[in-house]
């Protein structure tokens, strides 16, 4: 009775639910042995399944069987409760050359003639064929790329020698015996020596002479530590732009002939050296990164000769991106195993593409070009010569960043699109890898499957496209992929729009940009979600949009460029121009009346809108912002501001740029962020006060890197609701005045019956009140009449929660069966749970 009970539970959860459900938006394919086909089971609406055979010889896809003829055969041998569209089948095998399947149901095994449909029991599984998933497309994840003898230990790899710093000095000492040798002498206090690395030989050793820097300090200070007492100071370090790095002098020793030896190669001021010996001994190489990220190179010292030279070299007139770069697959130099030659990833020619450079001569050869973006590379063949890899933008009448599979050979020839459809896709290999899985989606088309052929990446099948009516009848609706011309006129600008619920095409709406410009990545999504993307801004009257500009990734150099020493422009001339762009077609689209919000980069950009481009933005709310680039982690900031620090620092500045300050502002900050100190906002905040200027700024006591969480969240609804829709928020602190509250009526809710939709209204706020001795659970009721949880009451605990004026709140028990709902009124509601 229970399970029934919970089923129908379930079904009225899932027939209320927010996100309905999708299905048929992936193939789990179970892969023959013999890698003749392979079936799989679709999982459907009410519960439904259906099985699927694929025959990879012929290219068909059709039912794995008759399933009505099957539910008849267990019926009729003894197996109750069976119906076609809910087959309970697992272990399930084909053998197709004897025409058969095979399958357990409830513990009892079966034998199927796919053409008669005779049904036979077996006394035991017998001979199942055997089956494999799909390969998950990782990528060739041996993290020391950086290939070759690496050892970095201090006994020599023929055992013989022991390496070690006594008195800040590199000294050897035999394994066996007394013998001690001093190899430097030059070691002191302030330069010691650190970081021992053996050649294969056992006689030459590398060893760093260090010169240590004092790195800057930033103060933390939690003004509220749980337990109550004094305020908590934390320091610690916290390397800026412009301070001095630690130093590294190369040196290596000859042990036989009790040789040092300091090549000409400069101090490594930047970056921790990564060694590699070649096999031999006889030369090492290492990357060395130039401070301000304009030159990279691969260093080989030769310990015969003493002589350096580079097998690459790349100088930028911008920056080469070496800090916070995206995960490629593979690093951004590999070594080969088999031959002396590198895969090179580089922006040189414009573009990120791949290069073989020949470790004896330097030479490079590019092995994919033209205007598209390497994205990642799933597997280096070596035997093979060949390239695995995805990328964005090769076809020209998609939108540029939906990722691709392709396959390339060293020499640059035999480029093969392995994928095709317009979306951005994820492949999936059969274990031979002549085939492959493809599902590919958009943030406005829900995941297609396709069957492909590896060889040439043509079309063997169509497989499944995902039924979204579910989600659809609950009032889910897809945002708008949306893209103008940027500020050249040529390059698209990328975005989409999400738009309230049942929007009037006749009514003017305010718009709020969520915003990030981060130049280590790209930041609108592609994927297809079931999710209802800002949902609670469009909820409450607000069309939100989320758009990449220039100086983002994943596009041109040329694109990404525009953040070099710039982190102010933030793509906004870009920006601007889209939203004008969506103004021209959509009566709707209020540009008079934008906002926007962002964190951390987003933060300082979110600012900068209103200090740069006033006549544009008129309401920001920045959290944890980086607020002046010269107070946050030189790792990321030199990497697109450059180095040395200059005037193009405080040019950027929200903090020296203060002055210019228009529309309304809001800072939120934690006082205990560690990943932008916190002193960056409270500085900006000075610079505000000092020019005389209006804003608000919100301090979560305790609070780290974020919004300022549910109360942040709160504040930030309540500043754009006032100065975008001249909405007040209600007075909370006088909630417990009787002209101001009213105690809101708790309807039961009958088994099976559903509560009202919710109606659009006024801002207001509803306090819950659980006075049941179990713990329950608290539901929205959206326009469509689908659920949001927001969260779970325990016995007596109590919650606000920010709503609307006719607004439905279900409550639930824990195990989600509907006890009854509340409407909020314009009055702050008391909703209280009563006692059962």
């Amino acid at each position: 009775m229970k399970t029934v009970r919970l089923i129908l539970v379930a079904s009225l959860i899932l027939s209320l639910s927010l996100q309905g459900a999708v299905y048929k938006s992936r193939v789990n394919a179970q892969w023959s042995t013999d890698n003749t086909h392979f079936w799989y089971r679709n999982d459907l609406s009410g519960r439904k399944r259906e099985f699927v055979l694929v025959n990879l010889g012929k290219g068909t896809r059709k039912a794995a069987f008759d399933h009505g003829q099957v539910a008849k055969a267990l019926r009729e041998a003894g197996v109750g409760g069976v119906e076609a569209n809910r087959l309970p089948l697992d272990q399930l095998g084909f053998d197709l050359v004897k025409g058969l399947a095979f399958f357990r149901v409830k513990g009892s095994h079966f034998q199927l003639e796919l053409k008669t449909h005779k049904l036979t029991k077996l006394k035991k599984s017998g001979e199942v064929p055997g089956y494999r998933r799909s390969e998950d497309n990782r990528s060739q994840r041996n993290r020391d790329r950086y290939r070759g003898y690496r050892a970095k230990r201090d006994v020599s790899p023929d055992g013989k020698w022991r390496a070690y710093i006594h008195e800040h000095n590199v000294y050897v000492r035999a394994t066996v015996g007394d013998e001690k040798i001093q190899l430097s002498k030059d070691g002191k206090r302030d330069n010691v020596y650190q970081a021992l690395y053996w050649a294969p030989n056992s006689n030459n050793l590398i060893a760093y002479r260090i010169e240590p820097s004092k790195i800057s300090e930033v103060h933390l200070i939690e003004s509220s530590p749980k337990g109550g007492g004094k305020a908590k100071l934390y320091t610690r370090r916290y390397a800026l732009p412009g301070d001095k790095f630690t130093s590294h002098e190369l040196n290596w020793f000859d042990i036989e002939k009790k040789l040092h030896v300091k090549p000409d190669v400069g101090v490594i001021d930047f970056h921790w050296p990564n060694m590699r010996w070649s096999p031999d001994g006889r030369t090492f190489t290492y990357r060395k990164v130039d401070r301000g990220h304009q030159r990279f190179r691969i260093i080989e010292v030769d310990t015969f000769t003493g002589k350096a030279r580079n097998i690459i070299d790349e100088v930028s007139k911008t920056f080469i991106w070496t800090n916070h770069a995206k995960d490629y697959g593979v690093s951004r130099v590999t070594w080969l195993k088999k031959t002396k030659e590198i895969i090179y990833i580089s922006e040189q020619d414009g573009w990120r593409h791949l290069y073989l450079v020949d470790v004896a001569t330097g030479k490079q050869k590019q092995i994919t070009k033209g205007e598209y973006v390497l994205r990642y590379v799933d597997k280096i063949d070596e035997e093979k010569r060949q390239i695995w890899f995805r990328a964005s933008g090769r076809n020209s009448k998609q939108d540029p960043y939906l990722i691709h599979y392709y396959r390339v050979n060293f020499d640059g020839g035999g480029l093969t699109a392995l994928t095709e459809g317009d979306g951005t896709h994820e492949v999936r290999y059969s274990p031979d890898r002549k085939y492959l899985i493809d599902t590919y989606s958009r943030i406005d088309m829900a995941p297609v499957n396709e069957l492909r052929r590896v060889s040439d990446g043509g079309l063997v099948c169509k497989l499944e496209e995902s039924d979204i009516s579910e989600l659809a009848a609950s009032g889910w609706e897809a945002p708008e992929v949306f893209s103008a011309k940027g500020r050249d006129g040529e390059t698209g600008i990328w975005g989409f729009i999400c738009r309230p619920r049942d929007y009037d095409p006749k009514k003017k709406y305010p718009v709020l940009e969520s915003m990030y410009a981060g130049p280590h990545d790209s930041y609108v999504p592609k994927r297809f979600s079931s999710s209802r993307r800002y949902a609670s801004w469009t909820d409450m009257g607000f069309v939100v949009v989320k758009i990449d500009g220039m100086g983002t990734a994943n596009r041109s150099k040329a694109f990404h460029d525009v953040c070099w020493k710039n982190l102010k422009d933030a793509g906004f001339p870009d920006r601007i121009l889209w939203h004008k762009a969506v103004a021209k077609k959509y009566s709707w689209y209020d540009i008079s009346r934008v906002g926007i919000y962002g964190g951390s980069a987003g933060g300082q950009s979110s600012t900068g809108a209103l200090l740069f481009h006033p006549e544009f933005y008129k309401v920001a709310v920045s959290a944890c912002g980086c607020h002046d680039n010269r107070m946050d982690k030189a790792s990321w900031n030199e990497q697109w501001m450059g180095y040395p620090v200059g005037p193009h620092y405080s040019a950027s500045s929200n903090i020296d740029n203060a002055h210019r300050l228009q529309g309304k502002l809001m800072l939120i900050v934690g006082e205990l962020d560690k990943n932008v100190p916190p002193e960056s906002t409270f500085r900006l905040a000075d610079a505000l006060i000092r020019a005389n200027k209006e804003f608000e700024l919100v301090v979560i006591p305790g609070g780290g890197h974020g919004d300022g969480g549910r109360y942040g969240d709160r504040k930030r609804k309540d500043f754009f609701r006032k100065y975008l829709q001249g909405i007040d928020s209600p007075n909370r602190n006088a909630v417990e005045s009787s002209f101001r509250t009213e105690t809101l009526k708790w309807t039961n809710l009958a088994q099976g019956s559903s509560p009202p939709r919710s109606l659009d209204g006024s801002a207001t706020e509803i306090h819950f009140l659980n006075r049941m001795k179990k713990g329950v659970k608290i539901y929205w009721v959206n326009f469509g009449g689908g659920l949001k949880l927001y969260g779970k009451l325990a016995p007596g605990e109590t919650r606000n929660q920010n709503t609307y004026s006719d607004a439905v709140w279900l409550v639930t028990d824990e195990e989600e069966k509907p006890l009854g709902y509340f409407r909020a009124t314009r009055k702050v509601g008391k909703a209280v749970i009563p006692k059962r």
